[in-house]
C-alpha cells in the first residue's frame, strides 16, 4: 500500500499548489453577495454566488477599513483578490482586497486602455516628474469649496506649516461636467496663482464618483502644469489616471497636504539640533582659538622686542661690568707699569745719581761732557755739576800745584 497523506498534509499540498498558480493570485470575480457577516474583528465573511455556483470569500480588516463601498446581501459586485485554501476546513476561498459594485467592468477596461496609451506616450515617465519644494510659500488647491477634503487640507496645513498661504481654485469634482472645470481650475492657478505647489484632491467614493480624475484632458492638464502637482484622490486603494500624471501621488487629501509641507514640529527639532550643534561648534572653535591665542602669546612673549631688549640690556650690563672690570684691571696694570717706569726713570735721573755722590763734568767752553780724563789739557775750564748746584773750575797739573805751594795730589 502506498504511503498515505494526512488530511493536513494534503490540504497544505493543495494550498501550496494554489499559491504557485499565478492566474489564481490576481483575479476578478463577479457575483452576488450572500451571507454577509461583518465580524467584531472588522473582517468580512461572505459568499459570492452565480447561478448554482458559490465561492466562499473573506476580506480582512486591513482592507475593509479602506472600502468606501459597503456591500450587502443581494448586491452584485466585482471582487478582486487571490484564491487560496483554508486548510482547517479544507475549502478554497477568495481572499478579497477590493469589492466594487458590478457593472463598472467597462469603466475598468476604459481605464486600462487610457492608462496603457498614456504610459506608452511617456506621460507618466519618472524623468518628467518635478521635485516638490521643501518650503512652499503658497499652496494651490483644486477641489470643491464644499468638500470635506478642503477642510481636511486646511486642518493639516494649520497644524503642520501655518506659514503657507492656501489658494483655492474651486471646481466640480464629480460628474460629466467636472473634467473641463478641473482643467480650468488648474489653468487659473498656473496663470495667476503664483503657487509653489498645487494639490488636486477629492475624498473617497465609488469608481463612478472618481471617474472625472480618469479623464484624459485632466491627466494632460496635470502633466502640462508649470507648477508641481500632488494628486490625492479617494482612499489609499483608489488609483486614478490623474495619480499617474501627477508629480507625486498621495493616498488621501490629508496625505497630499502632508507631502506638500514640512512639519513645524520637525523643523523646531531640527532648528534646536542645529542651534545646539552651532553652539557646540562655537564653543569648540572659541576653545581652540583661545588655546591657539595662548600659545601665540607664549611664543610672542619669547619673541617680544621687550623681552629681547631686556636680554640686550642684561648683555649690556654684563659687558659693561666686564668692561669696567677689564678697564680697572688694565688701569691697575698700567699704574703698575707707570710706577715701575717712574721708579726706573727716577733711578735713572742724573740728579738722583748725583745725590749718591756722583758729578757731571763738562768743558766750560762748549759744554761737552767729559767722560774721560785723557786728553784734558791743563788750564781747561770745566763745569762740575753736583745734585745741588754747579761748580766752575780749571784743570791744573802737578807742576802748577807745586808752583803755588799747594799739594793737591
Amino acid at each position: 500500500m502506498a504511503d498515505a497523506y494526512s488530511v493536513k498534509q494534503l490540504n497544505t499540498y493543495i494550498g501550496e499548489w494554489f499559491a504557485s498558480n499565478e492566474a489564481l493570485q490576481d483575479v476578478w470575480v463577479e457575483g452576488e453577495v450572500s451571507n454577509m457577516k461583518r465580524a467584531a474583528s472588522g473582517h468580512w465573511y461572505f459568499t459570492l454566488k452565480d447561478g448554482d455556483s458559490q465561492l466562499k470569500s473573506v476580506m480582512w480588516r486591513s482592507y475593509t477599513d479602506r472600502q468606501s463601498f459597503k456591500p450587502n446581501d443581494g448586491d452584485k459586485v466585482l471582487a478582486h483578490g487571490y484564491v487560496g485554501v483554508y486548510e482547517t476546513q479544507g475549502i478554497y476561498q477568495l481572499y478579497a482586497d477590493s469589492v466594487r459594485q458590478s457593472g463598472v467592468g467597462n469603466l475598468y477596461a476604459e481605464f486600462e486602455r487610457l492608462k496603457a496609451r498614456l504610459l506608452a506616450e511617456g506621460l507618466f515617465d519618472s524623468d518628467r516628474k518635478r521635485p516638490i519644494p521643501a518650503f512652499p510659500r503658497r499652496i494651490g488647491v483644486v477641489t470643491s469649496a464644499e468638500a470635506a477634503a478642503f477642510q481636511d487640507i486646511q486642518n493639516v496645513l494649520r497644524r503642520r506649516f501655518p506659514l503657507a498661504e492656501v489658494l483655492l481654485s474651486a471646481t466640480l469634482v464629480q460628474g460629466a461636467e467636472a473634467p473641463p472645470k478641473i482643467v480650468k481650475a488648474l489653468e487659473r492657478l498656473n496663470q495667476h496663482g503664483g503657487c509653489d505647489v498645487i494639490l488636486v484632491v477629492r475624498g473617497g467614493g465609488s469608481i463612478e464618483d472618481l471617474w472625472a480624475f480618469n479623464d484624459e484632458g485632466v491627466a494632460r492638464a496635470i502633466a502640462a502644469s508649470r507648477t508641481p502637482v500632488i494628486c490625492g484622490v479617494g482612499h489609499e486603494t483608489d488609483t486614478t489616471i490623474a495619480d499617474f500624471a501627477a508629480d507625486l501621488r498621495a493616498p488621501t487629501p490629508s496625505a497630499a497636504a502632508e507631502l506638500a509641507t514640512p512639519d513645524r514640529a520637525d523643523l523646531r527639532a531640527a532648528v534646536r539640533d542645529l542651534n545646539d550643534a552651532l553652539f557646540t561648534h562655537i564653543d569648540d572653535t572659541l576653545s581652540s582659538a583661545a588655546a591657539d591665542l595662548n600659545s601665540a602669546r607664549r611664543m610672542m612673549g619669547h619673541l617680544s622686542p621687550a623681552v629681547r631688549i631686556r636680554g640686550l640690556r642684561q648683555q649690556v650690563d654684563d659687558r659693561a661690568q666686564r668692561l669696567s672690570t677689564g678697564q680697572a684691571g688694565r688701569l691697575g696694570l698700567l699704574r703698575e707699569r707707570v710706577a715701575t717706569r717712574r721708579s726706573a726713570l727716577h733711578n735713572a735721573d742724573p740728579r738722583a745719581i748725583l745725590k749718591r755722590g756722583y758729578a757731571i763734568v763738562s768743558r766750560s767752553e762748549d759744554g761737552a761732557q767729559m767722560e774721560s780724563s785723557k786728553g784734558v789739557m791743563p788750564g781747561t775750564g770745566i763745569s762740575i755739576q753736583f745734585h745741588d748746584g754747579e761748580l766752575k773750575a780749571r784743570v791744573e797739573d802737578k807742576d802748577s800745584h807745586e808752583r803755588y805751594k799747594r799739594t793737591l795730589f
